[in-house]
């Protein structure tokens, strides 16, 4: 009965050591991802414009002003693109 448990610290030994493993690729998978704070700025205030004109659409009934929502939420599409976000 000894060898058998053996046999399970040995296991249980690999299953922690694989789960180790695990922990440090998934932390140095997120250390590899370098953020730049302007760049997330940015993404960040146009997806907020970018809700705000959507909401000023669905309140409008002017047309003249919806052309001017569609125009301005057509240029936060595009930089939005364009930044990635």
């Amino acid at each position: 009965m000894g060898d058998a448990g053996e046999g399970l610290v040995d296991a249980e030994a690999r299953i922690q050591e694989r789960l180790d493993e695990i922990a440090e690729e998934k932390l140095s998978r997120r250390k590899k991802v370098v953020v730049d704070p302007v760049k997330a700025r940015e993404i960040a205030a146009l997806t907020l414009a970018r809700t705000d004109f959507e909401r000023q659409m669905a309140a409008t009934q002017h047309e003249a002003r919806r052309k001017q929502l569609k125009a301005a939420l057509a240029q936060v599409e595009k930089q939005l693109k364009s930044l990635g976000g």
